[in-house]
């Protein structure tokens, strides 16, 4: 059966597979809450393809990472996996109980999820028997926890999204290994837009949001002169320096329109997992991801647009204000 589920895996396109005894999982997981005869935990990867953030790189387009590397990943190519592979598992008289994250469900008050508008997600008991998606994918050997909660492999770094399946067939256990790639560079603080994770890489996932929908005006060419007009900080706003708080980021978010979703809730990244690619550029800098390219994710300088326009339009604001006083 095990080797069946690889061969399934790989065909419908995981790029990880790995099977994890319910002995290696603590007692008070999810995992027993959801299925208590859990035998064995079925990890699977699906790598994000480096050519799904070129748009985003190199300022040319954005709706790739969102739609092939996100939406079509999480609705359409995990599940049809996790299905298939339930299939082999249940013809073999066992049960198979997929686990894909729902990204409209949170347990904790004060985060968002930045991949969805924040109107949508539900807060509640539904919420709690979700499993811990990041430390499963820990338990399970797909990577380990790096700066600000990220997941990264071995081969791919942070470009990995990742499921589950649950079963009661005692399938034997792939051995784990420790991988020690994140060194606390913190290229990921220096690389988010919004400064949404501080110096000992705890993510605001609020203003992360904020600045995921694209409000730093010098990474993002769809904004209109007279965005956040009337924010008396805007432009500390669009340098990604406000001060925000959670009642001024859903007000911010609400005022963002440069462009528009994806289906199924998910919201255009306009800085482009930046964090990520900052992680990603300093792992292969480093030379310890497994997964060679015969060129460099990042082979110049990062760009910024110039944010004038905006200062301009603040001036013309002002002198307008003070001419009606």
């Amino acid at each position: 059966m095990k080797e069946l589920i690889i061969e399934c895996a790989k065909k419908y396109d995981a790029d990880v597979v790995t099977f994890t005894s319910a002995d290696e999982i603590p007692k008070d997981n999810k995992v027993f809450e959801i299925f208590p005869g859990t035998k064995t935990v079925i990890g699977l990867g699906f790598r994000v393809l480096r050519g799904i953030f070129r748009g985003v790189e190199e300022g040319t387009t954005y709706y790739q990472y969102t739609t092939m590397g996100v939406e079509n990943l999480e609705e359409t190519v995990m599940p049809y996996a996790m299905l298939r592979i339930s299939q082999i598992i249940e013809a073999g008289g066992f049960l198979a109980i997929p686990q894909r994250r729902n990204q409209l469900i949170m347990s904790e008050e004060a985060k968002t999820n930045p991949e969805v508008d924040y109107t949508d997600i539900f807060r509640g008991v539904t919420a709690e028997n979700q499993l811990d998606f990041p430390k499963m994918a820990v338990l399970c050997g797909i990577g380990e926890e790096g700066v600000g909660g990220r997941i990264l492999n071995k081969e791919y770094g942070p470009f990995i999204r990742y499921c589950f399946i649950l079963t009661d067939a005692e399938i034997e256990p792939t051995k784990k290994e420790t991988y020690n790639l994140c060194d606390n560079c913190m290229e990921c603080v220096k690389g988010c837009p919004g400064n949404a994770i501080d110096k000992d890489g705890n993510v605001d996932s609020w203003r992360c949001a904020v600045y995921y929908n694209g409000a730093n005006g010098s990474k993002n060419p769809f904004m209109p002169p007279d965005a956040y007009i009337d924010f008396p900080d805007r432009l500390d706003i669009i340098w990604g320096t406000a001060e925000i708080d959670i009642e001024k980021a859903k007000e911010i978010m609400d005022n963002t329109y440069f462009y528009p979703p994806a289906k199924h809730f998910y919201r255009t990244s306009i800085c482009g997992r930046a964090c990520d690619r900052a992680c990603y550029i300093h792992l292969e800098e480093k030379g310890i991801l497994t997964k060679k390219f015969k060129k460099k994710f990042r082979e110049s300088e990062d760009w910024q647009l110039d944010t004038k326009q905006f200062e301009t339009l603040k001036r013309e604001k002002e002198w307008e204000f003070t001419k009606q006083e």
